[in-house]
């Protein structure tokens, strides 16, 4: 219920601000992820209606009207969305995508929903535990991951990039002078750290959940009161109640229905799965969990440092660990005059476009196969695209990003094969 609610509001705050307009009509042209190039916006009137449908598809959700169809229409509306362009990658984003997916399989509207109301043979009162468990180890995963990536010099023993951050917020009452000192910086660096690596295991001890979840509470909303990182926060500490017994969960339920006037089923009803499909469940499971878990490993693969070449960087969890800006200038080649020409990037990308494409070398081929073909169809013969790139991290002074001459109209993207033309850190 509380995830349908808060994806009702998200999609409505999103529609609010006139992000569909901005990030996937306004666009000349989309970075898809690799493998998913076929990923195309269905238009104006399209991409309006498939949010209306998410929107529709979220309070049903939260309703549990038509649950499982709901459940199915959302998660792939919702991931295609996201697979459109790269640009807009978050990690809260690929988090939702993983939910929506998660939620398919739960016999969620067998209880408390407009589904058991209306087909009272589906009713049922209790379920097998590890529906539940499903849920609970992936948010398990994120915070661990999470944790994880934090344990690195740049965050422990430099504070950065919250020693960038905290000092822009000097200007909030009572706290804003305390948020320039360094010191508070690395506090918050190093709480981040602890917080993440032992929370997941002390949720799943009932005898310190309510202090957990009250450190919960706190972080996420720390979180949300310096950042600007939407509903995250509130998606994470409505999400971590699952931990809590079911009587918590019960009382929530019972007082919904002393406002509404509902009535109570009061018959124990126990929800056993066909021997079937439970071994099919527990195949799907077994697989994405595995995957959950090889995913956020898979920067091992690749030299050099992870959040300069961002090789891997994507679906690992790493959740603002870095600030990192760069600039790049594209140049076009003519091989029959010798000719070159430089490229205005802000006539073919948004602002955000061009900010991201600066520092991910994956979007960088994607750009100069655009400009590739673009000059093409205006006479030129196959034109070598170049780049010059200078990219600051977490501080440091600006440095040149990757081989200037470098043809990336010829590059590929690939999960395996390291570009070894990003120069190194």
């Amino acid at each position: 219920m509380a995830f349908g609610f808060l994806m009702l509001a998200s999609i409505l705050r999103f529609m609010a601000k006139g992000w569909v307009y901005d990030m996937y009509i306004k666009p000349k042209l989309f970075f898809p992820y690799y493998g998913f190039e076929w990923v195309k916006p269905l238009g104006e009137t399209g991409m309006y209606v498939l949010f209306i449908a998410l929107a529709v598809a979220a309070l049903f959700i939260a309703l549990g009207f038509l649950y499982r169809f709901s459940a199915i229409l959302f998660f792939i509306g919702f991931t295609y969305v996201e697979l459109i362009d790269k640009t807009n990658y978050l990690n809260h984003y690929y988090f939702i995508s993983i939910m929506s997916f998660l939620i398919i399989f739960l016999p969620a509207q067998r209880y408390f929903s407009i589904d058991s109301s209306i087909n009272k043979k589906i009713t049922a009162t209790y379920a097998p535990n590890y529906f539940i468990l499903i849920i609970k180890f992936q948010i398990f995963l994120v915070y661990f991951f999470a944790g994880i990536a934090k344990i690195n010099s740049d965050w422990l023993l430099h504070a950065q990039p919250l020693k960038i951050w905290l000092p822009a917020h000097s200007e909030m009452p009572l706290i804003g002078n305390l948020l320039t000192k360094e010191w508070v910086a690395y506090l918050f660096s190093w709480f981040g750290c602890v917080y993440d690596l032992f929370i997941p295991f002390l949720l799943f001890m009932p005898r310190f959940i309510k202090p957990t979840y009250f450190f919960v509470i706190v972080f996420h909303l720390c979180t949300s009161l310096f950042f600007n990182i939407g509903m995250f926060p509130y998606i994470m500490i409505s999400l971590t109640t699952i931990f809590f017994t079911e009587g918590f969960h019960l009382n929530i339920i019972n007082a919904i229905r002393s406002v509404i006037r509902g009535t109570a089923n009061e018959d124990a009803i126990i929800y056993s799965p066909h021997t079937k499909n439970v071994k099919l469940i527990s195949i799907l499971f077994i697989v994405h969990f595995i995957i959950q878990l090889l995913v956020p490993l898979r920067y091992t693969i690749y030299p050099g440092n992870l959040y300069w070449t961002e090789q891997g960087y994507r679906f690992s969890w790493r959740v603002m660990l870095m600030e990192k800006a760069g600039t790049a200038f594209f140049y076009v080649h003519d091989r029959t005059s010798g000719g070159e020409i430089e490229v205005d990037n802000k006539k073919y990308l948004t602002y955000m476009q061009e900010k991201m494409m600066a520092t991910q070398p994956d979007m960088m081929i994607d750009y100069a196969k655009f400009l590739k073909a673009e000059f093409i169809k205006q006479g030129l013969k196959d034109p070598i695209i170049r780049a010059q790139s200078y990219v600051t991290l977490n501080g440091r002074g600006s440095r040149e990003f990757i081989d200037p001459q470098v043809d990336l109209s010829i590059q590929s993207n690939s999960f395996l094969k390291n570009k070894n033309w990003v120069k190194k850190y």
